[in-house]
């Protein structure tokens, strides 16, 4: 990994604002000034709308729209060319979806930020959740698979259906890195440092690792928006992958 500059990494940190209302949202974001990237969840969005991302848009702040689109091809591109006027960088869909719909879903989102006179959001697709465990893929959603192969059959579906990048494991990421290509983003949840509890994240590295590993974002939740003071945490992180 070249060397980055404090500021370089900490734009590369992706904090989720997973939290019931705009208010805890807002108070959030005030409590930690040096995060520039924001993720908005499905809790947040339905219960505030497009309220936060306006709120998000006038502190400049980058937005990752983490919605996870999961339908049949016209409702996906109906949602998708609503979001697309929003102005948001990222927006998740699961591969899983299939190529139809994950085209379709491109061509909506740049329509609708065209219309908008908006930037288009990057289409980042899931590849499969990293909460779910091998065990799980195997007994609960019958797929025979392993989780590595899964994960980069749909990282791969998601480039030959034209979209950015991935959201993929930590630990799927370098391999993922060699067969999409430099250009292919991939952005990494299941981020937990040494010091943080590992929770319901089952293939998770530490945030230099997935660095490391070819990771252009990283998600980190908990361990900063949970930690007695989420600034210390946040600046922590961003130290210990610059060592």
């Amino acid at each position: 990994m070249a060397e980055q500059t404090l500021e370089q990494i900490a734009e590369r940190i992706i904090v989720p604002l997973d939290v019931p209302t705009a208010e805890a949202a807002i108070a959030l974001i005030t409590s930690i000034p040096q995060v520039t990237f924001w993720k908005v969840g499905l809790e947040l969005f339905v219960s505030s709308g497009p309220a936060i991302i306006n709120a998000l848009k006038s502190r400049n702040k980058k937005i990752f729209l983490d919605l996870k689109l999961h339908d049949i091809p016209n409702t996906m591109a109906g949602a998708a060319r609503a979001a697309g006027r929003y102005g948001v960088n990222l927006l998740t869909v699961h591969a899983a979806a299939g190529k139809a719909a994950l085209i379709a879903t491109q061509a909506a989102a740049e329509a609708g930020a065209q219309a908008a006179g908006q930037a288009a959001p990057q289409i980042i697709a899931v590849t499969l959740l990293t909460s779910i465990s091998s065990e799980a893929l195997s007994h609960e959603l019958q797929v025979s698979t392993s989780v590595a192969d899964y994960a980069q059959r749909m990282a791969q579906l998601a480039a030959a259906s034209g979209l950015t990048g991935a959201v993929c494991s930590p630990q799927e990421a370098e391999q993922l890195r060699q067969d999409c290509g430099d250009d292919f983003v991939l952005v990494c949840p299941g981020i937990r440092p040494t010091w943080a509890q590992a929770g319901d994240q089952q293939r998770s590295l530490t945030p230099k690792q997935a660095m490391a590993s070819g990771a252009n974002y990283l998600v980190i939740g908990r361990p900063i928006t949970q930690a007695d003071n989420p600034a210390a945490a946040f600046e922590r992180i961003c130290q210990e992958i610059a060592a």
